[in-house]
């Protein structure tokens, strides 16, 4: 087994040893969890709609996040990161790839969720396609910039995983921080709030809510949040006034998104726990339970 490696610069022995295990936490919850959802849409006929299209995209992205947070859980435990420079590169665009996507689908949702209660439009399943593409091509389209020069990978704080280098200051890095945070954080942010918003609107006059309008925004916020605010405020302030510690904060924050949004979007229907159990139970030729409550 490789020794551990010398303790990072500003943590200590049970710094470091609580970040791992938080990590590591969070990867296997997040894992289990979509992985729930994944297999769900895959045995139960009822969920297979382009709706819930968009929730197996955003379960895909956030396995993807999980798996990112466990590469680096367990170079944390370690103490080093074992993978080279371009193992590096490698994990850096893998998480930005997929916390992209995830928080792009969240933003997709809402938007199908608004038009299926409010317009009563159905989405098509070209459309749900198109749209789960785009979400994806764009996602990988910001996260290979760093790669082509356009802002940069490099190690985080603890030094045992990898993501944007919000340290630089230079006039590319700063240009990519702003233009990556409007359009991957800020843009979806409102799209969801507006959706949501209209919605509790429009739903408000024909009862009570049905589904939970404030979750997927607050998500958003407080999950995505701290990561945009220190991008921006790297952007514009010396780093240095921050301590390594505190600039691992938002990277556990966001690594805990997985497990909520799986619990949100998927356990709060009655149908998937049921339709899994009979899925993997050893019955056979029995009609799936028909869906009573749709994924809130």
């Amino acid at each position: 087994m490789a020794e551990p490696g010398p303790l990072p610069a500003g943590f200590g022995e049970l710094e470091v040893l609580t970040v791992g295990t938080v990590l590591l936490v969070e990867a296997l919850s997040g894992l289990s969890l979509n992985g729930l959802t994944i297999l769900s849409f895959c045995k139960i006929p009822e969920l297979r709609t382009p709706g819930h299209l968009l929730v197996m995209s955003l379960a895909l992205a956030d396995s993807g996040i999980s798996l990112n947070a466990l590469v680096a859980a367990m170079s944390s435990l370690r103490r080093r990161w074992p993978y080279g420079s371009d193992g590096c590169q490698a994990h850096g665009f893998q998480g930005f790839m997929t916390a992209l996507a995830s928080i792009c689908s969240c933003a997709a949702i809402a938007w199908e969720r608004y038009h299926r209660y409010c317009t009563r439009s159905r989405l098509a399943w070209s459309s749900a396609g198109a749209l789960v593409l785009f979400v994806w091509l764009s996602s990988a389209f910001w996260a290979a910039l760093p790669l082509l020069g356009w802002g940069h990978y490099d190690y985080e704080p603890l030094g045992t995983c990898c993501t944007l280098d919000y340290s630089r200051g230079d006039r590319k890095s700063t240009s990519f921080l702003f233009t990556m945070a409007f359009f991957n954080f800020l843009l979806p942010l409102f799209v969801t709030l507006a959706s949501y918003r209209l919605m509790e609107q429009k739903l408000k006059k024909s009862g009570p809510l049905q589904v939970n309008t404030t979750l997927p925004a607050r998500t958003l916020l407080l999950g995505w949040g701290p990561y945009a605010l220190l991008y921006l405020y790297a952007a514009s302030a010396d780093m240095t006034s921050i301590s390594p510690r505190l600039q691992m904060v938002p990277a556990l924050i966001a690594k805990a998104v997985p497990i909520i949004n799986a619990c949100h979007y998927t356990l709060r229907s009655q149908v998937v726990p049921r339709g899994v159990g009979q899925g993997l139970s050893p019955q056979r030729g029995q009609d799936p339970p028909r869906e009573r409550n749709r994924t809130q």
